[in-house]
């Protein structure tokens, strides 16, 4: 604004004190156009600089060079329209890459900094306020209500529930009693409990992930602008023309004509107009962008990979299918296992109880909980003791009914034990989404993406019975953040990536990836680690996006190119003296309005923005347990 107004201000003295003026009023003529060139010109051209050395030039230099040549040769009124179109294209990318929050920060916001240490056994004894990293294993801490767990522990005091869902993407309230494991960062309910600190905070889970994701932040693949790429080349044919304009004219006058004209505003403003029409185009789609630059990319996309649950799947397991030992009432089972599950955050736990309400069955009462990480969930339900754990856990406690089980193991299950003896095994399923088979195959043909795979912390039989189902053939189970991240790396550094996923533990793999997606809004972590996030959870609005950057990009390049095609033929004409540096800096503002014009275009939608004609599948099919139906996902 200040730039227009100095401008304005110059054209008005000009003509009303017409030419041959003194030099005092001259140089008071010019000093609006002075001012803004220094105050404004000089900064922008020192980071047109830092930025040249950091990649070898980009499509701005140009206009740096046009605003030094014009103050040299004293054509003020040039430097100031030049510092105009450079300064308004530098304010419209930075509207467009704008965001609301850096994913450090959301999850400095989540990280738990004060803790309170039991003196003894008991409140009694009094509590102290201490730093969360001065806890150590062993210490017995107070959780207040509605506050976040310091760090990684077991419950040994108080029934209450905590929010653990910025870390399992599970939006579920999970019940806590003694014995029961708890999250550093899970926010405490409306009781107080006390827990027993397994880990350090340095140590714990939540600690482990910030780490991991820190050290990808670090690492995030460098991704060139679109105006860069082309104004590589641009850069130089601009310059050659214009030093072969000055040798044939000896006037460096004509040098600065050319360069004038060929300042790649089309670039500079042209695609950061069409990257916020995408953006606006997006959020009424329900996809927030939260990192312009992955619009660039996105169309480019040549290996896509997917996390499991939740994204190809539905995220909500159901119980199929109760076998139970022969002699043993499943509906008897079932309820004693709900009795427990109802206290554990295993995704099946919340299948398990959903079943047994269905059923009508009444839950007994629980005396007692625990959940070890690899040992299985075990109380006490009526006078007895029940362990619910998988295949390998029951060849430990009760190794003569191994044979009892039914065929081989296959997707997910858990195996039920009553007072150490093998009662029945429960089996799940999570449904692939209804269109996922379709929208595998729909990628190669309309997106042209060469390779798919799943990378998943589910058991790797789990994921290849997915994978089957939906169509893909390259899986990696059973795989960590870590693991995650590795994999990701490697396959963006063969060529652009897009990862899918919905968790705080994709978060990682999200930053590493040319461009990552979260699937809904559960975890404000996962949705700052993402460069876009489809609010409605729908491979339907994944290929919104997808042909979103693509159409962003094809008219993101009518309007760059067709800018400097017109451009190249302003230089010609330049470089024969047929357009004066004043004449070149206005005929650059046409072809710049008719660029943004252009651009402008990608905001409005097309009447069909996608060809991929989907199931309407509004929510997850339901299979009744015992039903004949009762495969195992």
């Amino acid at each position: 604004m200040a730039t227009v107004l100095a401008i304005a201000i110059h054209l008005v003295s000009r003509a009303v004190t017409g030419p041959g003026v003194s030099t005092t009023v001259e140089w008071s003529i010019r000093a609006p156009l002075v001012a803004v060139v220094v105050v404004g010109g000089v900064p922008l051209i020192l980071e047109v600089l830092r930025s040249a050395v950091r990649s070898a030039g980009g499509a701005d230099m140009l206009a740096a060079i046009s605003i030094i040549t014009a103050v040299a040769l004293d054509e003020w009124l040039v430097a100031a329209i030049v510092v105009l179109m450079l300064s308004g294209g530098e304010a419209l990318e930075a509207a467009a890459s704008r965001r609301a929050s850096a994913t450090l920060d959301a999850l400095a916001r989540r990280s738990p900094t004060i803790a309170h240490r039991l003196r003894g056994d008991s409140t009694a004894a009094g509590v102290d306020d201490i730093r969360a990293e001065e806890v150590r294993v062993d210490d017995l801490l107070l959780v207040l209500p509605h506050e976040l767990c310091p760090v990684d522990g077991e419950v040994v005091g108080g029934d209450g529930a905590m929010d653990e869902s910025f870390l399992t993407g599970e939006p579920y309230v999970v019940p806590k009693s003694p014995g029961s494991q708890v999250l550093s960062g899970a926010v405490n309910g409306e009781v107080a409990l006390t827990v027993r600190a397994e880990r350090r905070a340095a140590d714990s889970r939540y600690a482990q992930i910030v780490g991991v994701l820190r050290e990808a932040e670090e690492h995030r693949p460098p991704m060139r602008r679109l105006a860069d790429r082309l104004g590589a080349w641009y850069t130089l044919v601009a310059l050659a023309l214009g030093v072969l304009g000055w040798v044939i004219s000896g006037d460096p006058t004509r040098f600065l004509a050319v360069v004038v004209v060929a300042t790649p505003c089309p670039l500079l403003i042209g695609v950061p107009v069409a990257i916020i029409g995408a953006i606006s185009l997006s959020a009424k789609r329900g996809i927030i962008i939260r990192n312009p630059a992955m619009l660039e990319n996105v169309s480019r996309i040549e290996t896509m990979m997917f996390d499991k649950t939740g994204t190809l799947t539905y995220g909500r397991p159901v119980l199929t299918e109760i076998i139970p030992r022969p002699g043993t009432d499943p509906d008897g089972v079932l309820a004693t296992a709900a009795a427990v599950e109802v206290y554990s955050r295993h995704p099946l736990a919340r299948a398990v109880v959903d079943a047994a309400t269905e059923r009508g069955l009444a839950i007994p009462p629980l005396s007692s909980v625990a959940e070890k990480p690899g040992a299985g969930l075990v109380g006490e339900v009526g006078g007895h003791s029940l362990r619910l754990t998988n295949r390998r856990g029951l060849a430990a406690v009760d190794p003569d009914a191994v044979d009892l089980l039914p065929g081989t193991e296959a997707g997910l299950e858990s195996i039920v034990l009553l007072d150490d003896r093998y009662a029945a095994t429960l089996r799940f399923r999570d449904e692939p989404r209804a269109t996922a088979g379709d929208f595998i195959a729909h990628l190669p043909r309309s997106h042209g993406v060469k390779h798919m795979m799943i990378i998943s912390g589910d058991r790797e039989t789990e994921v290849r019975r997915l994978a089957d189902r939906v169509g893909i053939s390259e899986v990696h189970g059973g795989v960590g953040p870590e693991g995650k991240l590795a994999i990701v790396r490697e396959r963006t550094a063969a060529g652009p990536t897009l990862f899918l996923g919905d968790g705080i533990n994709d978060a990682p793999a999200m930053t590493a990836a040319t461009a990552g997606v979260a699937f809904g809004a559960t975890s404000d972590v996962t949705s700052e680690a993402a460069d876009a996030v489809v609010l409605d959870s729908s491979l339907e609005r994944l290929d919104d996006l997808l042909h979103i950057g693509a159409r962003m990009r094809r008219i993101a390049l009518q309007s760059a190119v067709g800018g400097m095609a017109a451009s190249v033929i302003g230089m010609l004409l330049a470089v024969f003296g047929l357009l004066s540096p004043l004449a070149g800096a206005i005929a650059q503002e046409v072809i710049d309005v008719l660029a943004i014009l252009n651009s402008a275009r990608v905001v409005m939608a097309p009447r069909k923005l996608s060809d991929f004609d989907a199931i309407p599948s509004p929510s997850a099919p339901r299979v009744t347990p015992g039903s004949p139906d009762s495969g195992r996902q």
